[in-house]
């Protein structure tokens, strides 16, 4: 096998591509948030109903995982990213001639869910697994951030397109950036390293090739893993504390900040420009996440994480929403958006090893969108049955809060032993 040491990694450019498709896909999903109230000033539809769509998107998004995950063992990470790209372009696209609630759902939610799903954070943990050696912490980190970069690039876009109340263009500009991807991905993501003749970046030389793996019913392998997963007390750690993530970013703060800060007279660029600066700064947080991860234990850091995320979403609601008071929650909170991914990946990859840790980080990812959906829903119902955002936001922070303290009544004890393995 030729040594790569003085030469460019083909890994890299494996990376760079799988993250302009996540960042893509985190475009997608953010897109209702943008949509929810030129969709009420179109079609009459009520905030609860338009919820409810983006909530069966986000949890579709997630309760893929695990089967697209397995998908990527059986048939390969190539072809599952395609498929997935092609149900987000033409669901988005389809969706520029809906006329009925039932079509919004179809399309946004369950199509594009679908679609999404396939090229989530389970496609990142994948990669990382199959094309790094070293460096996983870091690589993960910087295609977590994908979905950072994903609104800041996408929001106050797609937010200058729905001016006057417009969500037509928002489709259009979705799917056409979905569809911009399906020839990139068939052209530079070979399917394995050895395609590229190649070992894994940072493997050595005499290591050993992992067996081949058999083909296999998908579902099966995702549900297998899931039980062999569930026999452990740190799955049920992880899943438990994602769910609040999930509740806590793209759920709450994801799909209604731009409706909240429209209750409080923001417009919606000015709404989604705060967005964006989430989006920076998760950049650096969550890159640097994947740094810290590589060298510190995770569970301390998920401790740390969610114990600022749930307090600064207590504080929310009671800020005068003025740009010194926003620009000020978007620094802190963006620096912590999915700063969580890194460290859950890397304890998911420790504890259940090479062959289960990506098909149960699937899983885990479902109680994260489980979450994010019942709080993309949840927010909906609150702010149209009592007219404020204000219960929703506390509710989540309180959770945030929980989570924090469950990571620290749970890693003093282990703190210092190796994570368990699998084998």
């Amino acid at each position: 096998m030729p040594s790569t040491s003085n030469r460019f990694h083909p890994a890299w450019v494996v990376v760079a591509v799988t993250f302009l498709a996540l960042l893509v896909s985190a475009g997608l999903r953010s897109a209702p948030g943008v949509m929810m109230v030129p969709l009420e000033l179109h079609f009459g539809w009520d905030r609860a109903t338009i919820s409810a769509g983006a909530a069966i998107g986000i949890l579709l998004y997630g309760l893929v995982g695990p089967f697209a995950a397995a998908l990527m063992m059986s048939v390969g990470i190539k072809r599952t990213m395609l498929g997935g790209l092609a149900l987000m372009a033409v669901a988005t696209f389809a969706s520029r001639w809906m006329s009925a609630p039932w079509q919004y759902v179809l399309s946004w939610g369950v199509v594009s869910g679908i679609g999404s799903g396939a090229v989530a954070s389970v496609l990142g943990a994948a990669v990382v697994n199959r094309w790094f050696a070293t460096r996983q912490g870091l690589v993960m980190g910087l295609l977590s951030a994908s979905t950072a970069t994903g609104s800041l690039i996408f929001l106050p876009f797609l937010a200058w397109l729905s001016q006057g109340g417009a969500w037509r263009p928002v489709a259009l500009a979705v799917s056409l950036a979905s569809a911009a991807l399906i020839p990139v991905v068939a052209l530079l993501v070979p399917e394995r390293p050895h395609h590229r003749g190649v070992r894994r970046y940072g493997e050595n030389e005499d290591t050993p090739p992992p067996p081949p793996m058999k083909q296999a019913a998908t579902p099966w392998l995702a549900i297998e893993a899931l039980v062999r997963a569930s026999r452990q007390p740190m799955f049920w750690l992880l899943a438990g504390s994602f769910l609040v993530c999930g509740l806590t970013t793209n759920g709450l703060v994801g799909t209604h900040m731009i409706a909240f800060c429209g209750d409080h007279g923001i417009a919606p660029v000015a709404a989604a420009g705060v967005l964006s600066m989430m989006g920076f700064f998760d950049l650096f947080g969550t890159t640097a996440s994947g740094w810290l991860s590589d060298r510190y234990d995770p569970r301390r850091l998920l401790a740390v994480y969610y114990g600022f995320r749930g307090l600064s979403l207590v504080a929310l609601p009671f800020i005068d929403f003025g740009p010194f008071s926003l620009t000020v929650f978007a620094v802190f909170y963006g620096l912590d958006w999915i700063a969580t991914v890194p460290p859950t990946v890397k304890l998911a990859n420790s504890t259940f090893g090479e062959r289960d840790g990506p098909i149960v980080f699937g899983w885990v990812f479902v109680a994260h969108q489980i979450g994010a959906s019942i709080a993309a829903f949840g927010a909906g119902v609150i702010r149209e049955t009592t007219g404020t955002y204000t219960p929703a936001f506390l509710i989540a922070g309180a959770f945030g809060v929980l989570a924090a303290l469950a990571f620290m009544a749970g890693f003093g004890r282990n703190r210092t032993e190796p994570l368990p393995s699998m084998g």
